[in-house]
């Protein structure tokens, strides 16, 4: 399957930071406006310093997002920055994206944690107007753009993450670090509640994320069980750095939807549980577990590669193995600036590497749709996944009618 075809086809990405998605255009553009200093002031410069096609590790991965959170402190630069991240997905033939960020990384004195969605969601709605407003999708002859809005709670994190932190930190100075930790995440899932379903932003949901070895899921159960009682959808980061047993606490203590990366899942000796006697048929046990529930796992290849050297050689990736299980699975960017990659580069990468047929796409591309949290009623949803896929079908034989595609 070749280049065009891919991209021309209608995908979506349910796993997409905000924070690691800005054009490095607008990055050099804004830090020049607000004093931020860089390591190079040309697009060229900041991929041979910081934004590379390669990393030694999650730590140099990291990097560049303390130079793009220092440029998302206002109003205005929250909406640029969500705006043009709409754009880049439109472009490439993105139809559905659901952008995640944590609020708390970017609330300040002026700014609090629902001013941060709003203004994300200004910039994400002007880009949806725009689009939607063409032609061939008033005419229904291609399905419109639509997206979600995910923010991130994190398992754990220090005054210096942000001003927002660092007064929270001070308001609970006597307290157990990881008490802090969890308080943060009922005051995001509080703020997310009202967002949703008191100022109607498609604010759908919560995600946990950080380092998994140490800041056990557990930590922020009522947090998500909270998000739970207010309809809030779930996603966590786990198995991305640490066992198959994260994975199973996310789906279960923090009833987990999807699941972000979960590297581990499929992998024996990665188990770190003493008491799992059989890692074999724990992790066996696991993966059915997910599959017979469709809990669905946002994988996101470049980056995975990027930060973990095992997967150097991408045959190496337990993608293929989930395919074999008929795991529910979407392909994501994770962070299309900080791994240099868009969609159709992902799914180009799993085409190329796991050399799956056309059937495979069109399934990996329908669970996107599927298991989006979509932010319409339900018969809104069905209607528009079906949309979205009529106009895979129509792509399908205009490319293979004519030959563009193998």
């Amino acid at each position: 399957m070749n280049h065009a075809f891919l991209k021309k086809l209608p995908k979506t990405d349910l796993h997409l930071h905000l924070d690691g998605s800005i054009r490095l255009s607008t990055l050099i553009e804004l830090a020049r406006e607000s004093g931020v200093e860089l390591p190079s002031y040309t697009e060229e410069g900041l991929r041979e310093t910081v934004f590379k096609d390669s990393y030694r590790d999650l730590n140099e991965y990291l990097t560049g997002f303390a130079y793009t959170t220092a440029v998302m402190k206002t109003r205005e630069q929250l909406e640029r920055i969500s705006y043009e991240v709409a754009v880049d997905n439109q472009l490439e033939g993105v139809r559905y994206i659901e952008v995640r960020f944590a609020p708390q990384l970017h609330a300040s004195d002026d700014m609090d944690i629902i001013d941060c969605i709003r203004a994300v969601n200004d910039g994400l709605n002007r880009a949806k107007e725009e689009f939607n407003n063409r032609s061939e999708v008033i005419e229904g002859l291609e399905p419109p753009f639509n997206y979600a809005i995910i923010s991130c709670a994190l398992r754990f994190f220090t005054p210096g993450f942000s001003d927002w932190y660092r007064r929270f930190f001070e308001m609970h100075s006597f307290s157990d670090k990881e008490i802090v930790f969890a308080l943060a995440s009922l005051e995001l899932e509080e703020a997310v509640a009202i967002a949703r379903w008191e100022e109607d932003l498609p604010a759908v949901g919560i995600d946990l994320a950080g380092a998994e070895a140490g800041w056990p899921a557990l930590n922020h159960l009522e947090a998500f069980t909270k998000a739970k009682g207010h309809f809030l959808r779930k996603t966590v980061h786990a198995g991305e750095a640490y066992g198959p047993e994260s994975i199973y606490q996310a789906i279960t203590d923090l009833y987990a939807e999807r699941i972000g990366h979960g590297l581990t899942l499929l992998n024996p000796a990665s188990v770190k549980s003493r008491y799992i006697s059989d890692p074999v048929k724990y992790v066996n046990a696991l993966a059915s577990y997910i599959a017979d529930r469709r809990i669905t796992v946002e994988v996101c290849l470049t980056s995975n590669q990027q930060t973990n050297p095992a997967f150097r050689d991408l045959a190496n990736h337990p993608f293929g193995k989930m395919m074999d299980k008929k795991l529910s699975v979407t392909i994501c960017t994770d962070n299309r600036t900080i791994s240099n990659t868009t969609v159709t580069k992902e799914l180009h990468k799993a085409v190329n590497t796991f050399d799956l047929t056309r059937y495979d796409i069109k399934n990996i591309l329908v669970y996107g749709f599927k298991r989006s949290f979509f932010p319409g009623r339900y018969d809104e949803k069905r209607q528009y996944v079906r949309q979205c896929m009529e106009y895979f079908e129509k792509i399908e034989k205009e490319y293979f009618k004519e030959g563009n595609a193998e």
